[in-house]
């Protein structure tokens, strides 16, 4: 493979064998989409067909979907040959690049592949990678793995493999995948959600010590998945985890300069508390214009996002437990959320 940073994505000349290949995979997994995938999926499949040329008989270019995920979430992709290391992998995503493959399974199988190709990458990641908190929220876990000890990469993973890759939510009374592994496996995601819907396949709450001690199969189906209610379950409780790793300073990604700055000072902290500061009026104001116009918006559930990741105890007051819940700190006095008038 011949690339260099910076340059263009090389265009790839698939065969008409591969084509085929693509084409039997697209129609089987867009049937079960349709049926089995998470709303957010579904959201952006139609702007990946307009913009990135989705269709059964064409296999998109990683260069029109480079350009297309830097104009919605700053995501950048790069073809790799095969499997990363974890901590290659995972600090690429704190830099917001998500490294993918450009070659197709083997026809003989199609519906399932032990191994990521682009069928995995383009039809699984991309259209969660579209959407900007799962974006945000896959970009938190590599930046929790810059400087992390081997035993809490391998933590990482598992947050990573059970949630990103074979997560699972409810919506309604429906199970729904959200995770790649699943949404670009017909042969998987139709065995497991049957599976769970009458007992066959092994089903747990997203938990810390479960997850941790779970076996992570790359050869062949999973033994057991775990779900959350909402997938904004799923993003807390890895939150946590990236939280609850112990380090000397935090990090946080410039999406100007494209580079990681170290929040070791506190002329940092407050330049940062600043920017921030600014952002929440700008949603105060927002909120309180909007709802002159819609009275049933729900400000406390707004509030409540805002205000349930900033926790400034100091880490050594912490709970050991890293999914334990914390109240944080009060810090609203700036900000002035409007409430429902009734």
């Amino acid at each position: 493979m011949i690339y260099r940073h910076g340059h263009p994505i090389p265009r790839v000349k698939y065969t008409e064998e591969e084509v085929e290949t693509w084409g039997k995979i697209f129609r089987k997994l867009r049937e079960l989409h349709m049926r089995y995938a998470c709303k957010e999926f579904l959201e952006h499949w139609d702007e990946l067909a307009v913009y990135c040329d989705y269709r059964e008989d064409n296999i998109p270019q990683l260069e029109d979907i480079n350009r297309y995920l830097k104009s919605k979430t700053g995501f950048q992709v790069r073809p790799v040959a095969g499997y990363l290391t974890p901590r290659d992998f995972l600090a690429g995503l704190a830099f917001r690049v998500f490294h993918c493959t450009q070659y197709i399974r083997h026809s003989s199988d199609p519906f399932y592949t032990p191994e990521p190709d682009c069928c995995h990458e383009l039809l699984g990641h991309m259209p969660m990678f579209a959407d900007a908190s799962f974006a945000q929220f896959s970009q938190e876990i590599g930046l929790a793995s810059l400087g992390a000890s081997e035993q809490e990469i391998s933590k990482l993973v598992s947050c990573y493999f059970f949630t990103v890759e074979f997560g699972i939510c409810r919506e309604g009374k429906d199970w729904k995948a959200y995770g790649a592994g699943l949404l670009s496996s017909a042969a998987e995601l139709e065995r497991t959600i049957l599976g769970i819907q009458d007992g066959s396949v092994e089903l747990l709450p997203l938990d810390g010590e479960r997850v941790f001690s779970a076996e992570l199969v790359v050869t062949d189906y999973q033994n057991q998945y775990f779900f959350t209610e909402t997938i904004e379950e799923a993003k807390d409780f890895v939150r946590n985890i990236a939280n609850s790793i112990q380090k000397t300073s935090e990090l946080r990604y410039n999406p100007y300069t494209q580079t990681v700055d170290i929040l070791n000072s506190s002329d940092k902290i407050i330049d940062l508390a600043k920017d921030l500061r600014g952002d929440l009026c700008l949603v105060a104001s927002a909120l309180k214009k909007v709802q002159e116009k819609d009275t049933e918006i729900d400000t406390e559930l707004i509030a409540n996002y805002l205000s349930r990741g900033l926790d400034i105890t100091p880490y050594q007051s912490r709970p050991s437990s890293p999914t334990s819940s914390v109240s944080p700190t009060k810090f609203g006095e700036s900000l002035t959320i409007p409430t429902k008038k009734m």
